[in-house]
C-alpha cells in the first residue's frame, strides 16, 4: 500500500459538507500521513472489524437485508489484504477514510457500514487485533529463546566457567548455570505476556459514541465474532484507555532488558581480554579498514534496541499523560506498539540463534575458574570450621593472606600462608594440609558442593532444566489454545458473513413454505443453489457456494469499476 502527499481533493469522508474544503496540504503531509503509514498494519484487523460489525447489524435487524449482503460481499472483495489497486491516499485521512472511499467504489450500500459506530472504533479494534496476534508471535519468539538456553546449559552443565561480579572475577561456576540465569527471566516475561494478553484482547467493539448508543448494539456478540476474551465495560474507557499502550511498552522493556543483559555480558566475553567466548560468524560483521576485527553485531543490534524499547516506553507514558478525551493516547500508538512487538520478537529469535551458535573456550574458562583467588569463600567456609572461628574473622583471615599474596606476586593460596596470617591475627597456626587447602580451591569441587536448590552442582541444575521445561509446556499449551481460539473466530466470523450474503441475494418474498426453516442455512440459499446445498448443507458446502464467484486473494480490482 504504498502512500505518499497528493493535492487534496474535497473530503471524501464528509459528505454531509460539514467542511468547507479539503485538508491543508501541510496536514496531509505531516499528520495524515503518519496516520496512514502507522495504520498499514491494522488493515486485517479492520476488516474483520468491518465484517463483525455488519454481521451484527444485520443480526438486530438494523440494516436492511439486501444492503447488508452486499456490502458484505463488497467488504469480501477487500478482505483480507487489500486489492491490488487499493493505494493509501494521506489527502483522505486515515485507514478507515480510505477502506470507506474504496468501499463506496464497489457498493452503494456502502453508507450503512457508519451505522451506530465512529472512526475510532473501527481503529481500536483493528489495533487490538494486530496487538493480539503480535502478543502470541512474541509468546512464541521467547519461549523458543528460552528452550534454546535450556538445551545449551543443559549441554554446558558441567563446563566450569568463571563468574561475575562488578565485572571482577568472584566464584567458580559451570557456563550452564550461568546460561539458566536468563531462563527464569524469560519466563517471567511469558507470564507478564500472558496476563497481559486478556486485557488486550477485550473488545471495545459495540460503544457507539462516548456514552454508548440508543441503537441495539450487542456487544457481546461482536466481541465472540471477533474472538475477544472479554468486553470492555465502559463505553468511554473503551475507547480512550491510556494504560493499555503503557503496560504493553513495559513489557516489551522487560523482555528486551533481560536480553539485552545476556548480550551485554555476551559482548564482554567475547573480548580479547576474556576470550571466554566467541560468536558465530554470521552473527558477527568485519570492520571496514580494520582486517582482523569480528565485531559483535547481533548484540550490539540488541542492546541499541533494548534503548529504544526504554523511549517507547517513556513516550507511551507521555502522550497518554492528557485529558481523558484526547486522542494523543491513540494517534502514536497505533503503529508504534505494532512495531516495537515485531522488533522485539525477531530480537528474541536472533537471540535464539546466537546462543545456539555460541562457541566457549572451556580450556580458558577452566582455567579461569582456578585463577584469580576464585575459591576464597569456600577456603574461610573451610577455615571456619576446621579452626572453630566465626566467618567474619576467617573472612578477615583468608582476606589478608590472599593481600600477601598478590604483593609477592604469587597466584594461588597455600597451607603455609595461611598459617602466616593466623600468626598475625590469631597468635596461632591453623593446622589445615595442603590437600584440605588444595580441595577447597579446587573449582569443581568448588561447584559440586553447590547441591542446594538453585546451586551450580549437577543435580540442581538439571532440576531447574526440568521446572523450566515443565513451565514452558505449560506456556505452549496456553499459546496454542489462544491461537486456536482466534482461528475459530475468524471461521465463524466468515461462515456468518457467508450466511448474510446468502440471505440477502434473494428477495425475503421468494421463500415458500417447501423450503427450510428461516433459521436453517438452507433458507438462505437462492433459488438457483444446487439441489445437494438445500438438504441441509453443511457450512463447508455454503463456503464452498458463496465463495466460488471470488477471486483468489490478492483480489484486484479496478477503480473503474
Amino acid at each position: 500500500m504504498p502512500a505518499g502527499p497528493t493535492p487534496a481533493p474535497p473530503p471524501a469522508n464528509d459528505p454531509a459538507g460539514r467542511l468547507a474544503g479539503g485538508p491543508a496540504p501541510e496536514l496531509v503531509a505531516t499528520a495524515y500521513l503518519r496516520e496512514v503509514r502507522d495504520q498499514v498494519g491494522l488493515y486485517r484487523g479492520m476488516s474483520q472489524a468491518d465484517l463483525a460489525h455488519v454481521v451484527m447489524l444485520l443480526e438486530a435487524g438494523l440494516v436492511p437485508r439486501e444492503a447488508g449482503g452486499a456490502l458484505l460481499a463488497a467488504l469480501l472483495a477487500m478482505h483480507p489484504d487489500p486489492p491490488l489497486d487499493f493505494v493509501l491516499d494521506p489527502a483522505q485521512g486515515d485507514l478507515y477514510s480510505n477502506r470507506e472511499a474504496y468501499l463506496r467504489m464497489l457498493t452503494p450500500a456502502a453508507g450503512w457500514l457508519s451505522v451506530g459506530r465512529a472512526r475510532r472504533e473501527a481503529t481500536t479494534v483493528g489495533w487490538r487485533l494486530a496487538v493480539r496476534e503480535r502478543l502470541l508471535a512474541l509468546a512464541g519468539a521467547l519461549a523458543q529463546c528460552a528452550q534454546a538456553v535450556l538445551i545449551r546449559a543443559e549441554a554446558e552443565r558441567a563446563t566450569l566457567f568463571p563468574d561475575y561480579t562488578y565485572l571482577q572475577p568472584a566464584q567458580p561456576t559451570t557456563f550452564g548455570h550461568y546460561l539458566l540465569t536468563f531462563a527464569y527471566p524469560l519466563l517471567r516475561d511469558l507470564d507478564r505476556l500472558r496476563a497481559a494478553y486478556p486485557r488486550a484482547n477485550a473488545s471495545p467493539a459495540g460503544s457507539g459514541s462516548v456514552n454508548g448508543s440508543r441503537l441495539p448494539l450487542d456487544r457481546g456478540r461482536l466481541a465472540d465474532l471477533l474472538g475477544c476474551d472479554t468486553v470492555i465495560t465502559h463505553t468511554r474507557d473503551a475507547m480512550w484507555q491510556a494504560d493499555g499502550p503503557i503496560e504493553l511498552a513495559a513489557l516489551i522493556s522487560a523482555a528486551l532488558v533481560n536480553l539485552d543483559r545476556l548480550a551485554e555480558d555476551l559482548q564482554l566475553f567475547a573480548t580479547a581480554e576474556f576470550g571466554l567466548v566467541a560468536l558465530a560468524d554470521r552473527h558477527s560483521r568485519t570492520s571496514v579498514i580494520m582486517p582482523q576485527k569480528k565485531n559483535p553485531y547481533a548484540l550490539a543490534y540488541l542492546r541499541g534496541l533494548c534503548g529504544e524499547a526504554i523511549g517507547t516506553l517513556a513516550a507511551m507514558a507521555a502522550v497518554g499523560k492528557t485529558p481523558s478525551g484526547q486522542i494523543d493516547s491513540r494517534l502514536f500508538v497505533y503503529g508504534t506498539i505494532p512495531r516495537a512487538l515485531d522488533s522485539t520478537a525477531g530480537a528474541a529469535r536472533l537471540m535464539t540463534d546466537v546462543v545456539r551458535g555460541l562457541q566457549v573456550d572451556a580450556g580458558r574458562s577452566t582455567r579461569r575458574a582456578a585463577e584469580d583467588f576464585l575459591g576464597a569463600t569456600d577456603l574461610a567456609e573451610v577455615v571456619m570450621l576446621h579452626a572453630g572461628l566465626d566467618y567474619k574473622t576467617a573472612h578477615g583471615l583468608v582476606a589478608r593472606a590472599v593481600r600477601e599474596a598478590l604483593e609477592t606476586g604469587a597466584t594461588t593460596l597455600s597451607a603455609g600462608r595461611l598459617d602466616a596470617a593466623a600468626l598475625a591475627m590469631l597468635g596461632r597456626p591453623l593446622g589445615l594440609t595442603p590437600e584440605a587447602v588444595a580441595e577447597a580451591l579446587d573449582p569443581a569441587r568448588i561447584v559440586a558442593a553447590r547441591s542446594g536448590l538453585g546451586g551450580a552442582a549437577l543435580p540442581a541444575v538439571m532440576q531447574m532444566i526440568a521446572e523450566c521445561r515443565e513451565a514452558l509446556a505449560d506456556h505452549a499449551r496456553w499459546r496454542a489454545q489462544a491461537e486456536a481460539r482466534l482461528a475459530a473466530a475468524e471461521t465463524g466470523l466468515l461462515m456468518a458473513v457467508a450466511a448474510h450474503k446468502l440471505a440477502g441475494a434473494r428477495p425475503a418474498e421468494e421463500a415458500t413454505p417447501s423450503e427450510p426453516g428461516a433459521d436453517s442455512p438452507g433458507a438462505h440459499l437462492p433459488a438457483g443453489a444446487p439441489p445437494e446445498l438445500r438438504q441441509p448443507p453443511s457450512l463447508d458446502d455454503i463456503a464452498d457456494f458463496v465463495f466460488k464467484d471470488l477471486p483468489r486473494p490478492p483480489n484486484r480490482r479496478r477503480w473503474s469499476q
